[in-house]
């Protein structure tokens, strides 16, 4: 566990440090590549860590997902921030419309799981038209009999 939180504060540095650097030329070259390469680096390469130790069901719980996708984009504004860029911008918006495609393309719009109702509330969408179909036909059945001798 040691191991682990060691390695968090030396990729932590190692960011801070990288995004130091790359500062320095940005300023001359302006937002882009360098913000793009750092947020794909850093920020997405934790996101992956941390979905990679869900279960992939899980994906679309907001339940679940809700700190490490709330911490990619604290990351994704702090990079911008580090690196004298607008946040939201048009690449930032790109990295989260790709991050959706692959992660939660199979989510529903309201964020829950899409599953089938419980048997309780499926069992009469199912049990009611089959009865009336068969009342239908019995009253008809029965109709066309009595029917026959009245002419």
């Amino acid at each position: 566990m040691e191991a682990q939180s060691d390695a968090a504060v030396h990729r932590h540095v190692l960011l801070w440090t990288l995004i130091a650097v790359l500062c320095q030329c940005v300023s001359v070259l302006g937002c882009g590549p360098h913000y793009e390469y750092a947020i794909e680096e850093f920020c997405l390469a934790k996101f992956r860590l941390d979905m990679e130790e869900l279960d992939q069901r899980l994906w679309c719980s907001w339940e679940e997902t809700v700190e490490p996708y709330s911490e990619l984009t604290n990351c994704t504004y702090l990079v911008a921030l580090k690196l004298g860029c607008f946040w939201p911008n048009r690449l930032v918006d790109e990295f989260f419309i790709r991050l959706h495609t692959h992660y939660f393309r199979d989510c529903s719009m309201s964020g829950r799981l899409l599953r089938d109702p419980p048997n309780r509330i499926l069992g009469p969408f199912i049990v009611v038209p089959v009865l009336v179909t068969l009342l239908i036909t019995a009253l008809v059945v029965w109709r066309s009999k009595r029917s026959e001798g009245i002419v």
